[in-house]
């Protein structure tokens, strides 16, 4: 796929969403070709594990108390905004 050769290939190794679009641009161009590569550099497990110290930190911790009885306190996180699945679901199944 043409997404995958520029964005994997020796020469370039996993350009940002910028600069893969200058490097296409000269040669390809499609109807909404800037939202296609958005998501796919977007979707590219490698960019965002090397590129994590560019993201926003996550909020600070808060400390729970401790209940005094075995549930008597129940805690659930949420986590939200997940990629949407095969059957279109980004929270609950």
């Amino acid at each position: 796929m043409l997404l995958d050769e520029g964005h994997k290939s020796r020469l370039s190794i996993h350009p940002g969403m910028t600069k893969m679009y200058k490097d296409l641009k000269g040669t390809f161009w499609w109807i909404g070709m800037k939202t296609d590569l958005a998501d796919y550099v977007a979707s590219c497990l490698a960019c965002q594990k090397a590129k994590i110290e560019h993201q926003r930190p996550g909020g600070t911790l808060e400390p729970l108390d401790i209940s005094k009885w075995k549930w008597d306190t129940i805690f659930m996180d949420f986590v939200t905004h997940l990629p949407r699945s095969v059957r279109g679901h980004d929270l609950f199944g």
